[in-house]
């Protein structure tokens, strides 16, 4: 089984992400990098930072441990959001970044995610050249490396933010839920210095409340400190602030979806053309298209969004779930940034949230996990190949079907988009069926 997924190296931390591995992971990345030539002439430097995890204090440790010993100057810039480092890789002219955190996932789980010197996440066949190499020893011609704290990193990822900001957001009430991460440290100051009045909530972390029913993954604290506080708008990050969804004046989601939407209407889109994934909404299809505004689905993951975004030079992606690219400010999801341009659009439209997110009509969307299943089957079976195009021939142009492998588990989700929620319903459930008998295990 493969150690990085889609995301970086993600485990339990202490069980399957362990200081040692955090260690021997930094030594090999850097004996990649370095046989690649991308340290070649000049001393190499790297960016280390963590989100509010406990564990990330001694797996933070263990990867300066090991940079420094592999000969890179390592500067730590402490607690902040995943796209922080992206950023600051290339502020500071660094030859790597390494982040530590696991995003959504709770307190218990631990991450480790490298970036390139572009700030970009490190291709799959290097990682996996990573991988082959782990545990190897590792020699350093430059002696070892130092350990310098870096401590003027936050200010400028705030900088950089504000320098993206048209205006400022004076007059607008904003509820912020930090989810207890990474954001507590950074969104509620940069929202302030943009010029709104800010309520900032689960921006208390004690290294074990991280995303624990707060923030992107439980809205129901942010949905009622909107309405309680009479807000314009709540903004929701995830535990390393690299997604964002909102809540509008009436307590209602705005998603990744509708945020791509608002976005697209008011952006510089030089190809015409948003990219999204296989999960999008086609509610956003159809309000894109009566704009003149293409579509592209890629496979479900921001870093496939991103490399499509990049063939095509496209401005604007994302998924439902929050994570939102505008590559002309960053190649990397960014929740604080999507977060500054989101309430920039409010509040140049003079619309409530609520006005702005009606531009589209969702989909209702049903997803089943049929679990227990021979999942490389799915392909080759002609009898759910049949039945899937029975229940498009059913759909016609007003829904989608879409059968998709887990990447991780013996299971095959089930999505079915209608106009008509009863009729997803009912062809969900009977694809469903008909997917466990077909392919149990």
């Amino acid at each position: 089984m493969a150690l990085f997924g889609t995301d970086g190296v993600r485990g339990v931390a202490g069980v399957d992400l362990t200081a040692e591995l955090a260690f021997n992971l930094s030594t090999a990345a850097a004996s990649v990098l370095a046989d690649l030539g991308e340290f070649a002439g000049h001393r190499p430097t790297a960016i280390v930072g963590q989100d509010s995890r406990a564990s990330g204090q001694y797996l933070e440790e263990a990867i300066c441990r090991g940079l420094s010993s592999a000969g890179i100057d390592v500067y730590r810039v402490g607690i902040l959001p995943t796209p922080a480092i992206s950023f600051l890789v290339k502020d500071r002219g660094a030859d790597l970044g390494v982040m530590i955190s696991a995003s959504h996932n709770p307190a218990s789980d631990n991450g480790i995610k490298f970036f390139d010197r572009t700030g970009s996440k490190l291709a799959d066949q290097i990682e996996a050249k990573i991988e082959s190499v782990l545990g190897q020893a590792v020699e350093s011609s430059n002696g070892a490396g130092s350990v310098i704290e870096d401590l003027g990193a936050k200010e400028s990822y705030i900088q950089n933010l504000l320098k993206s900001l048209d205006g400022n957001l004076s007059g607008l009430k904003v509820v912020v839920d930090c989810a207890n991460g990474a954001a507590s440290f950074v969104a509620p100051e940069l929202l302030k210095r943009a010029g709104a009045e800010v309520i900032a909530i689960s921006a208390s972390p004690n290294g074990l409340n991280i995303n624990d029913s707060c923030g992107s993954t439980h809205l129901e604290n942010l949905i009622e400190a909107v309405k309680g506080e009479g807000a314009d708008i709540g903004i929701a990050h995830d535990g390393d602030a690299d997604r964002v969804l909102a809540i509008d004046d009436k307590g209602s989601v705005i998603d990744g979806d509708f945020i791509l939407g608002i976005l697209a209407q008011d952006m510089e889109l030089p190809t015409k053309t948003v990219v999204g994934t296989v999960m999008t909404n086609l509610g956003l299809i159809k309000a894109l298209e009566e704009k003149g505004i293409g579509f592209i689905a890629t496979a479900v993951g921001d870093r496939y969004v991103l490399e499509e975004m990049l063939a095509g030079g496209h401005l604007l992606g994302g998924e439902q779930s929050g994570h939102i690219i505008m590559s002309k400010y960053a190649n990397t999801g960014d929740g604080l940034l999507t977060a500054l341009q989101l309430i920039s659009k409010l509040k140049k439209s003079g619309k409530s949230s609520s006005e702005l997110a009606s531009f589209m009509k969702r989909y209702p969307q049903v997803l089943i996990n049929v679990s227990g299943v021979a999942k490389e089957k799915l392909a080759s079976n002609q009898v759910i190949a049949k039945a899937v195009g029975d229940a498009k021939q059913r759909l016609a142009d007003k829904g989608r079907v879409l059968l998709r492998a887990s990447g991780t588990e013996a299971l095959i989700r089930v999505m079915i988009e209608a106009q008509d929620l009863s009729l997803a319903q009912e062809l969900a459930s009977e694809l469903a069926t008909l997917v466990k008998s077909e392919l149990s295990l």
